[in-house]
């Protein structure tokens, strides 16, 4: 049987062999990956494997056969009919019985699977669902936040509201994708009702992700943590509920003064660059200058922030973490006392899914597929999603019973371990694999 997989970034075992830096966010598949190439997993399968790359035709590694495309990964919302022609020659090469395509976030995904033109033999993966997404992505904000554009926004072009349009783009090339696609894999039924809905005609399977590798090792013990801790892994726009929390923190304080909250990610109430920036001559200053020394990267969404952050007199109580490693998020999820996934629609976050693995108390929006991952008052605590009031209750109900706290990430550290099995999933992967070639051989 042969497989071809497109990913959206370059899995580390490629990164390695060619001596490249790699990203640890798809850490998930190098799992699948050494057992499908070390030949210990069953399935004879021979594996090969797209992805973007400037300058890679076609590499053998391990038995792999790595093939590379170009595309404009800070555009994600313009489709480039171009990439058809180059996944032809790749599956021209290759010759594969199944196209296994990751996400639907990138129109790449979309381009391999009009390339290949087979459904029955087409498999696409969900991760985020990004029509459901467009839908809810300002979270709430005030209207005067959501027209606001800051020096930074106007110069990148990336405002909140170009960000949803963005998103409006990257959903239409999802819709084509899943109504193209013969066959669909999803973990949640929140992805499961989406897709239905948008193809009704496709074969729906059941799969879960496999984590990275070093959150299945220790496990979160109270007595290691910094006292009223919380830990928040992203915060950078506003899907992610960063200012949800920020409006619960006040309440937090009246009872629990010493309570901070840390978040890792990219900082978006960062600091003013000093560098010397050329401007089109539409922004040109009222001087017609296009030279300013001042590049402001604070978004409006920053601001908003900031705002909150002044209001609240949260001085001293936000850490900004920047960005982690896998080692460096394990690390630091093991110091807190609580773990908070707040965004307003999620589908299947691996964040919470490691919190979890690690048995750190979590408290999560009742949202998306985040039902589907976290029994509510038995894993953790799922609050009312958008609702700062009820975030604050959870969290107060948490450091005010700590014993009940760990019996929640116990409970939540057994049901990751069975949820995210890297041999079970693994053997779901070959038996789908196995569905698709029988009913059409």
């Amino acid at each position: 049987m042969k497989v071809l997989w497109v990913c959206n970034i370059m899995l580390p075992a490629y990164a390695k062999a060619v001596g490249l830096s790699w990203s640890e966010r798809e850490g998930w598949l190098s799992g699948a990956y050494e057992r499908i190439s070390s030949g210990k997993g069953e399935g004879g399968i021979t594996l090969g494997v797209a992805f973007p790359a400037e300058g890679l035709n076609k590499k053998k590694i391990n038995g792999v056969l790595f093939y590379g495309f170009s595309e404009n990964l800070n555009a994600p919302e313009i489709y480039d009919a171009t990439i058809e022609e180059r996944f032809k020659e790749i599956y021209k090469d290759f010759e594969p019985d199944i196209v296994h395509v990751f996400g639907t976030e990138f129109p790449h995904n979309l381009a391999a699977i009009k390339a290949f033109g087979k459904p029955e033999r087409t498999l696409l993966g969900i991760q985020g669902v990004c029509s459901e997404i467009a839908k809810v992505y300002m979270a709430g904000l005030p209207d005067n936040v959501i027209t606001d554009t800051t020096f930074r926004d106007r110069y990148k072009n990336d405002s909140l509201m170009q960000q949803k349009e963005k998103f409006e783009k990257r959903a239409e090339n999802e819709n084509e994708a899943i109504r193209l696609a013969g066959n669909i894999t999803g973990r949640t039924d929140f992805d499961r009702q989406v897709t239905e809905r948008i193809n009704p005609k496709a074969r729906y399977f059941k799969m879960n992700e496999t984590m990275r590798p070093t959150f299945y090792k220790n496990a979160w013990r109270s007595v290691n943590t910094i006292p009223h801790s919380i830990f928040l892994s992203q915060g950078d726009y506003p899907l992610k509920g960063f200012h949800f929390v920020l409006e619960a923190l006040p309440e937090i304080l009246k009872e629990f003064p010493d309570t901070k909250l840390y978040v890792a990610g990219n900082s978006v109430i960062g600091k003013i660059k000093r560098k010397t920036v050329t401007i089109p001559d539409e922004q040109k200053n009222a001087s017609g200058k296009s030279i300013y020394p001042l590049a402001i990267r604070i978004s409006a969404y920053g601001k908003y922030l900031k705002r909150l952050i002044r209001r609240g007199k949260l001085g001293g109580k936000v850490i900004m973490l920047g960005k982690l490693s896998a080692e460096q998020m394990k690390e630091q999820l093991l110091k807190c006392n609580l773990f908070i996934c707040p965004s307003i629609l999620e589908n299947s976050p691996n964040s919470m899914a490691e919190a979890m693995l690690l048995g750190v108390p979590t408290i999560a929006a009742e949202t998306g597929g985040i039902p589907s991952m976290l029994e509510k008052n038995v894993d953790g605590l799922l609050f009312e999603p958008g609702n700062p009031q009820d975030l604050a209750k959870c969290i107060r109900q948490m450091f005010r019973e700590p014993v009940i706290a760990a019996v929640y990430g116990d409970n939540a550290r057994k049901h990751a371990m069975i949820t995210h099995d890297a041999s079970e999933n693994y053997k779901r992967l070959i038996e789908i694999y196995r569905t698709m070639i029988s009913s059409v051989s």
